[in-house]
């Protein structure tokens, strides 16, 4: 389980990015963190993996408080905690398999890694997840020829491969279109079902997150305002996280989405009595 509690991020500008934020995340939950752009989304997910250092508060994962952590516990700590960069984060010379292998290096010695000799288990690993996000037999394609959609789920594997608790996805679907944001979200989630992974979800689509991710957790200026079930997100409390707006197109996607959320689970509960 993943415990924050009085988080808070000053920057040296003086910026408060963050004030004091506490929630839980259980192992195998997956929620969405969404908010207007410079409430601290990005900012609370690199605290939690120590991209960004906290300025205050307590990250535990498992009972081991992150924030606290230096050196050689803290590069061991990080292997449990699997990243989703909104960019990628691939090296575009390298192949699809050499990019899957990087997610091993923490657990292989300097020379190994530099070498890219990697274990025969870890290679096998590769090629059972290149499978399960829908890569296989693009092993040995470079990373700059690949699409949008193929480079996620090449992130996506790659965060897979270091056997993670806790997946942190910074805007998985920023760069994607409408189908394959689907795509990618759906893959997401049964994966983190599969695993029994936690996972926070920062993403701006709002009707996306409702769809996709139970619970959501709304940011704004650095502070919960919102923490509750999907089902949950009307007029009200978009307006509570994001401030005052028209939200009528909005809010009549999301009364759409759940209708047809509903007539799906009506017709599978009479496929199932059939």
């Amino acid at each position: 389980m993943l415990a924050i509690e009085g988080l808070t991020k000053r920057y040296s500008t003086g910026d408060l990015a963050l004030k004091g934020v506490t929630l839980t995340v259980a192992a195998g939950e997956v929620l969405g963190l969404i908010g207007p752009s410079g409430a601290g989304k990005s900012t609370l997910i690199r605290c939690v993996n120590r991209l960004v250092e906290p300025t205050s508060g307590t990250i535990r994962l498992d009972g081991v408080d992150l924030a606290a952590l230096r050196g050689a516990r803290l590069r061991a700590a990080r292997r449990q905690i699997g990243m989703i960069f909104q960019e990628y984060a691939l090296v575009e010379r390298l192949t699809v398999m050499e990019n899957l292998l990087s997610g091993r290096l923490g657990y292989t010695g300097f020379w190994a890694s530099w070498f890219r000799r990697f274990p025969a288990t870890d290679i096998l690993r590769a090629y059972e997840l290149l499978s399960r996000v829908g890569l296989a037999g693009m092993e040995n394609k470079r990373a700059d020829a690949l699409s949008g959609g193929q480079r996620q789920r090449v992130g996506i594997a790659r965060a897979l491969m270091q056997d993670p608790k806790l997946l942190l996805v910074d805007e998985p679907t920023a760069s994607l279109d409408p189908k394959t944001s689907r795509q990618i979200m759906r893959l997401i989630l049964d994966l983190c079902r599969e695993r029994g992974l936690a996972a926070i979800v920062n993403i701006h689509d709002v009707v996306l997150a409702t769809e996709f991710l139970p619970r959501i957790v709304g940011l704004r200026a650095g502070e919960v305002v919102f923490d509750g079930p999907a089902a949950e997100v009307d007029r009200a409390v978009l307006t509570r996280i994001y401030g005052d707006e028209d939200w009528t197109a909005i809010t009549q996607r999301l009364a759409s989405q759940r209708e047809r959320r509903d007539r799906d689970f009506e017709t599978e509960l009479e496929a199932e009595a059939a």
